[in-house]
Parts: C-alpha cells; structure tokens; sequence
C-alpha cells in the first residue's frame, strides 16, 4: 500500500484505541510536523509504521502526563522521538520550559527511553540526514536473520572507533568485544580494507599498532 493509505489506516488504529484526552491529544497533536516526519523520514528508512505509536503519554517527573511526538516500541528498545520547531523549542521558549524540558528527557532516559530529537528543518530539507543517523541508530538493535556475527562485529568495531575520538587499537575492540588480539586486528584490517580505517605505526618498530577513522560518509556503510 501506498503511504497515504497506510497512514489513514495506521491512525484510525490508534484513534479507536483510546478516548476522552488522549484521543483529543492525537487529533490536535498530530499535525504536519509530525506527518512529515513520518513521509520523509520514517516510511523511506522502515517502510512501515509498525510499532510506532502517535502522541504517546508518559509522565514526567513531577506525575504530570506529557504526549511524546512518537515512541517506536519493540522487545529490546523504547525510542521516543521528538520533532523540534526553531520557534516553540528555542526562539518562544523562557528558561524555565527549557529546564523542564531538559528534565523531563533525562527522566524518560530514566525510565529507559531513548530520546531523539530532529529538528524540524531538517526533516522538511534534508530528511537524508536524519535517515542516516536514525539508521545508524537503531541498527544497534536490530539484527536481521541474513546478518551474521562477523558484520555485527564489524558494525560494532566502527562505532566503538567513531566514539573514541581518537586512535583505536586491537586491545579496545578486545575488550569491547570479547574477542582475542588477532580477531580484534583482523576486524580492523576489514574496515581498513573498506576505507573506513587508516592504518598507522606507532614509534620506531614500524608495527601497526593504531587505526584512524577517515571516511565519515555514514549512509554507505551497510547497517
């Protein structure tokens, strides 16, 4: 079916399932922030809007209920995703919305949500972004039933070098990942292989010892 069709049919859903102020919430709360969230960022990267719950209640930490733009919901991860105007999340907004808002996404992460939030802008200009990092993202959680251990090592070796910030050596994925000293360098010559590392020698015994991270093109990189 075609996105429109799915959408339709994917809010009547949740509209059915809920009443009084939740209901009233979804139908003034969804709007065209959201819908384009969904047309340009969610539907390209998952093709379906499976899991995915519109206006969804959580209280913050004062027991106060608060609606979150969307929560994508599975058995291993609860991500809350946020849709930020410039205008009612920076410009309109006085210090004490911001530390509340502040406060209330570190009691959701508390409470063992994961918060994203996109900017508006981006979403309406360069979705491509935001469907590369959200990509990279939540490949963490997901393994597919073709992909096997030596990618999702590979996966995890690139992103433990990416948060580094600096050299990464075989010991660092050793202990990330488990692994003995010749699996651990045989997963950095892969990525070295791919361009996504720089192999490099440190002092005067020639040995590689250190691997750089020198592409940062993240949506070539199969996730």
């Amino acid at each position: 079916m075609e996105f429109d069709q799915v959408h339709r049919l994917w809010l009547d859903t949740h509209r059915n399932r809920r009443s009084g102020e939740r209901k009233d919430r979804l139908d003034r709360g969804h709007g065209h922030g959201e819908q384009l969230f969904l047309r340009n960022v969610w539907w390209p990267l998952r093709g379906s809007l499976d899991n995915l719950h519109p206006e969804y209640e959580i209280a913050d930490w004062r027991g106060r209920p608060y609606f979150a733009d969307f929560a994508w919901l599975t058995e291993v991860v609860k991500l809350v995703i946020e849709i930020k105007g410039f205008g009612p999340h920076v410009r309109d907004m006085d210090r004490t919305m911001y530390s509340r808002e502040l406060n209330r996404e570190i009691f959701q992460q508390a409470l063992g949500y994961r918060v994203i939030s996109l900017s508006y802008d981006d979403v309406e200009r360069q979705p491509e972004i935001c469907i590369m990092l959200l990509r990279m993202l939540m490949s963490r959680f997901e393994v597919s039933g073709q992909c096997d251990l030596a990618k999702i090592a590979l996966k995890s070796t690139l992103l433990q070098a990416v948060q580094i910030g600096k050299s990464i050596r075989p010991k660092d994925v050793e202990r990330q990942l488990g692994v003995n000293h010749r699996t651990a360098v045989r997963y950095l010559q892969q990525l070295c292989q791919q361009g996504w590392l720089h192999a490099h020698s440190s002092g005067n015994s020639g040995r590689v010892l250190m691997y750089d991270v020198v592409r940062r093109d993240w949506d070539a990189f199969d996730w």
